[in-house]
């Protein structure tokens, strides 16, 4: 069956529907839900039961590159900066000294094993030497998956920002392939390029996006989510464009935004947790339906002798090499280095070498393929088992909520109280989110000329309002009495 304008909405929303119901009960059986949706666009495409037959790399990239800055940004504003920074130092050079380990290790063993060139074995070392921000996310996330210490928050910012590495040196050895004369020294500059103006744009975008949600004063709440939406494809299309990297620049981006006080932040949360998710969806769907069974068969034997040796070498000497100088205990860099998954991005990234026409494209997308799956199917599945064997795992009643957790679910509070905004105090004419309240407590209602207002971020407080404030100790209305009576405070002193 071809797609057309008419019939790609019915198709699209029935294999939508279908991967959301198999999800659904997905994990009753212990089968990641990524690897079900890639399987259900298997089985639609031009060799499946639905005869759909699309063949074509160039939207199938462009489908996943949209859908990555969907799941970056959203993995992002879930990073909580109070855990990151501790581990900062290691989870930078997991996504830089790792993923070149990696990528050069397991390059070098598919020129030993293989028929490639040198630097053709390099880029496929290249493609799937980074972690999968999509499948980490959603498995650790859809497992409930609680782990001791900052184990956690390591490898969700390793997959958030190893992708701009695993991308630069997929485009720089794909360049070599491509124009053998070039030395490997002549990729060095274009590494350092991407690396650095995709850091800075990332800090000075998030910043530009903060001041712009909190000062543009739209009219209806429905347009925060559509405008922040807005400034994450300006920061990655326009960090393209001076020559950074996009990727590294959205997801620090997301990173500054989640750890800031923002107009409607509850409501921008909601709406891309729930489009990571559909994001996560249309790829691993989409990347199915590109697939061809019967082309990805005859290289299941050194597909799966590579997938073994990255699983158990490539990854592992990358994660130890990379922290040798770190304080870590064993059990937890085993276990960094099982959650070495592969999923959607080594996919996309393969799409690379099939647009550039190289020789060996249509045989590195189809190794790639079948490591991605394997990855999947053997890591997703026993990352609660490893956790437990090693003792990493936490108890389920001690696993703590993640920022969108916190944001999305109602906590009861023990206590409230009404507190007046007397004139001269500082809150007057001063808008919620400016005032820096505690996260443990919300003002719920505003009484304000017999009439009651539910507040948002934006709203103003006025002179003799009442607020309706529920918190969790009296410490906490203490802070609250203090950022709206600032003035009054620094008076008595």
């Amino acid at each position: 069956m071809n797609l057309t304008i008419e019939n790609i909405l019915l198709v699209g929303s029935l294999l939508l529907f279908v991967s959301i119901i198999a999800g659904k009960t997905s994990y009753k059986f212990g089968v990641p839900t990524l690897l079900l949706f890639l399987a259900i666009g298997m089985l639609a495409g031009s060799e499946g039961i639905g005869g759909i037959n699309f063949d074509n790399p160039q939207i199938a990239q462009f489908i996943g590159i949209v859908s990555l800055n969907f799941i970056l940004f959203s993995g992002g504003l879930d990073t909580n900066w109070t855990s990151v920074k501790p581990i900062l130092r290691e989870g930078i050079a997991l996504s830089t000294i790792g993923v070149l380990l990696t990528a050069v290790s397991l390059g070098t063993f598919v020129w030993l094993v293989t028929d490639f060139t040198i630097y053709e074995s390099m880029l496929l070392g290249s493609i799937v030497s980074s972690t999968d921000a999509a499948a980490v996310f959603s498995i650790l996330r859809s497992k409930s998956l609680a782990l001791k210490t900052n184990l956690r928050p390591t490898l969700e910012l390793e997959s958030g920002s190893n992708d701009p590495m695993a991308y630069v040196l997929t485009i720089a050895f794909l360049t070599l392939v491509i124009n053998q004369d070039q030395s490997l020294a002549s990729i060095i500059p274009l590494f350092l390029q991407q690396m650095i103006f995709g850091g800075i744009a990332g800090f000075a975008f998030g910043r530009l996006s903060k001041f712009i949600i909190n000062n543009i004063k739209l009219d209806f709440e429905g347009l925060y989510p559509v405008l922040v939406i807005t400034l994450m494809f300006i920061t990655f299309s326009a960090t393209d464009f001076v020559g950074g990297n996009g990727f590294l620049a959205i997801y620090i981006c997301a990173v500054y935004l989640g750890n800031q006080e923002l107009i409607h932040k509850k409501t921008i949360f909601k709406m891309y947790d729930g489009l990571a998710w559909l994001m996560e969806i249309v790829l691993f769907l989409t990347l199915g339906l590109l697939v061809f069974p019967s082309q990805v068969l005859p290289f299941m034997g050194i597909g799966l002798l590579i997938s073994l040796f990255l699983m158990i070498v490539a990854r592992p000497m990358g994660v130890f090499l990379s922290l040798i100088f770190f304080k870590m205990k064993l059990r937890r860099r085993f276990y960094i280095s099982w959650v070495g998954l592969r999923g959607a991005v080594p996919i996309v990234f393969a799409t690379y070498p099939l647009l550039a026409g190289i020789e060996q494209a249509h045989v590195i997308f189809n190794i790639v393929f079948f490591i991605s799956v394997t990855s999947v199917l053997i890591q997703g599945t026993t990352l609660s088992i490893v956790a437990n064997w090693l003792n990493v795992a936490l108890p389920k009643t001690a696993k703590p909520l993640s920022e969108i957790d916190k944001l999305i679910i109602e906590l009861p509070k023990c206590d409230s109280q009404e507190i007046e905004i007397l004139p001269a105090f500082y809150a007057v004419n001063k808008r919620i989110v400016d005032l820096n309240f505690p996260k443990s407590a919300f003002i719920v209602m505003i009484k304000r000329n017999g009439e009651y207002i539910r507040p948002g971020g934006s709203t103003e407080i006025e002179a003799n309002d009442v607020l309706m404030v529920l918190a969790d100790s009296q410490e906490d209305f203490d802070k609250v009495n203090e950022c709206l009576n600032k003035h009054s405070q620094t008076s008595k002193s």
